[in-house]
C-alpha cells in the first residue's frame, strides 16, 4: 500500500534479522520475574537493566542482590542500571515524605563489596514535564522487553500484579544496539549521575546540562547500520522519540494509517492523542476492524477504592473512562456494527499495564507507550517493531493475544460507562471543579 505520508518512515526502517523462535512471549508477570533472576545469574559479559524504577520492596530486592550476586561471581561482568533520576528521589504518591529509592542504593552499595552503578537520567527539571520511560533489559545477547518496572507488583512478587507484555529477544544486533544508546546516548552525558554514591547532585545545579540532554536525545537514534531495509523476513526494529513529532509517534501514527483489515490496540490510560484518534477515523472509514483493550477503571494503577480517603490521584480513572465514554458515543454506530470494539480488561484486584499494537498479520508493535499525550510530546520513549511479512511468528502472536482477551468484556454501549453522577461523591466534586476552571483540557495533555 503506497504511504499516506509525504516523508514516511516506516519504508525506510532499518531492522535486524531474526529467526521466528528467536523471540519468546512470556506467559506472565511471574514468569518474566523468573526469566529475570535467571538470565541475571546465567549473565557471562553484560546486563543493562533500563526502567523508570527500581523499587525499595522484596522483588526490587530480590533483583539488586541478583545483581550484586552476578557481579561478585564474575567480577569482570559489565552492570549497569539506568532509572529516572527524578523518580528515584522522591518518595511514593500519597505517602508523605519519603527519602526516595536512591536513599536505598546508596545504602546498598555502602553495605555490599560489590559496585552495581545506578545511574539517574533527568528527562526534565520536573518529572511533571518528562521521565525516562525507556524500556529494556540488555543481557548477554539477548533483550528482555516489558513495559513493566521493577516492583512487587509489576514483578507478581505476592497475590496481586501488573498485567504487561513479556518478551525475550535473542538477537546480539539488536542488544548492541540498545547497549550503545544507554552507554553512550545517556550514561555519558554530563546530567546523568550516579545514584548509589552520596551526595548526588541537585537538579537545579544540572538545569543546563539536563537541557543539553533533552536537546541531544530530541535527535538520537538507535544504531542500526548492522541491519537492513524492509526485504520481505522477519525483523526487529528498535524506535526511540522523546518530544513533539519524534520519529517513535510518526510510526505510531503511520500503523494505523497502514492497516487494511485489522488493527488491535492496548493502552491502559484512555486519553488517544489527536493525531492517533484521526488515523483510528480514518481506518474505520477504510473499513479496518478495531480492537482497542483498556483497563477497567477499578484495574488502572491510580485507583483508590471509595471506602479509603480521596487523593486527587484517584481521579485519573474517572478522566480516562469519561475520554472513553465521549469516544464511544461518537462512534456507537461502528460499535453496532462490530467493525469497531471496545474492550475493558479487568482480573480481580489486578491492575492492567498493556501497551502496544498488533496491525493486520504484518507488524508486532513492542512498547512502553501510553500512546496518550505525554507519551507523545513529554517522556522519552522507545519501542521494538517486529515486521512480518511472511507471516512466519503468527503462532505467538497470536497466543499472546488471547492470553490478554481472556479477562476482557466488550463493551456493546456507550452506556454501560457510568457518568460524572454515579461516580463517588468526592470523586464527583472534584471533576466538576475542575471542568469549572478549565483545566481538564492540560490534564489530559500531562496525564
Amino acid at each position: 500500500m503506497p504511504s499516506l505520508f509525504k516523508r514516511s518512515l516506516l519504508p525506510k526502517l532499518r531492522g535486524f534479522p531474526i529467526a521466528p523462535d528467536a523471540i519468546e512471549v512470556l506467559s506472565g508477570a511471574a514468569e518474566y520475574r523468573r526469566c529475570l533472576l535467571e538470565k541475571i545469574s546465567q549473565a557471562t559479559q553484560r546486563i543493562y537493566i533500563v526502567a523508570l524504577y527500581l523499587q525499595q520492596d522484596e522483588a526490587g530486592q530480590e533483583i539488586y542482590d541478583a545483581l550484586h550476586a552476578a557481579k561478585a561471581k564474575r567480577p569482570g561482568l559489565d552492570i549497569v542500571v539506568v532509572v529516572d533520576s527524578l523518580r528515584a528521589q522522591r518518595g511514593l504518591i500519597g505517602a508523605g515524605k519519603q527519602p526516595g529509592n536512591s536513599a536505598w542504593y546508596q545504602a546498598m552499595t555502602e553495605s555490599h563489596g560489590t559496585q552495581v552503578p545506578i545511574y539517574g537520567v533527568p528527562v526534565q527539571t520536573r518529572e511533571l514535564f518528562g521521565v525516562l520511560h525507556l524500556k529494556g533489559f540488555v543481557i548477554d545477547d539477548s533483550v528482555l522487553y516489558s513495559g513493566a518496572s521493577l516492583n512487587n507488583v509489576y514483578l507478581h512478587k505476592f497475590d496481586k500484579y501488573r498485567y504487561d507484555r513479556y518478551h525475550l529477544i535473542h538477537n546480539k544486533a539488536l542488544a548492541d544496539s540498545m547497549q550503545h544508546l544507554v552507554e553512550h546516548g545517556l550514561v555519558a552525558a554530563k546530567a546523568v549521575h550516579r545514584l548509589d554514591l552520596p551526595n548526588p547532585p541537585t537538579t537545579r545545579s544540572l538545569r543546563n546540562d539536563i537541557g543539553d540532554l533533552r536537546s541531544r536525545l530530541k535527535h538520537a537514534v538507535y544504531d542500526t547500520t548492522a541491519g537492513q531495509l524492509p526485504n520481505g523476513n522477519l525483523s526487529v526494529s528498535p524506535l526511540l522519540g522523546v518530544c513533539k513529532n519524534n520519529p517513535l509517534s510518526r510510526v505510531i501514527c503511520e500503523l494505523i494509517a497502514s492497516a487494511q483489515h485489522q488493527l488491535t490496540i492496548c493502552t491502559p490510560y484512555f486519553n488517544l492523542p489527536l493525531p492517533v484518534t484521526r488515523e483510528i477515523n480514518r481506518a474505520l472509514a477504510r473499513g479496518v476492524k478495531i480492537d482497542i483493550i483498556v483497563g477497567d477503571k477499578t484495574a488502572n494503577d491510580f485507583y483508590i477504592p471509595p471506602s479509603e480517603p480521596f487523593k486527587v490521584i484517584a481521579a485519573l480513572p474517572y478522566l480516562y473512562e469519561i475520554s472513553l465514554r465521549r469516544f464511544a458515543k461518537r462512534h456507537q454506530r461502528m460499535i453496532d456494527s462490530g467493525q469497531l470494539n471496545l474492550h475493558l480488561w479487568r482480573d480481580g484486584d489486578n491492575t492492567y499495564h498493556l501497551k502496544g499494537m498488533w496491525v493486520d498479520q504484518r507488524y508486532t508493535l513492542l512498547t512502553g507507550n501510553n500512546i496518550n499525550p505525554r507519551a507523545f510530546r513529554l517522556d522519552l520513549e522507545n519501542a521494538l517493531l517486529i515486521d512480518d511479512p511472511k507471516g512466519e511468528w503468527v503462532g505467538p502472536r497470536r497466543t499472546e493475544l488471547a492470553q490478554i482477551f481472556q479477562h476482557t468484556t466488550r463493551i456493546e454501549r456507550y452506556q454501560q460507562l457510568e457518568t460524572l453522577v454515579e461516580y463517588p461523591a468526592a470523586v464527583g466534586k472534584f471533576l466538576r471543579r475542575v471542568s469549572r476552571v478549565r483545566i481538564e483540557r492540560l490534564l489530559y495533555r500531562i496525564l
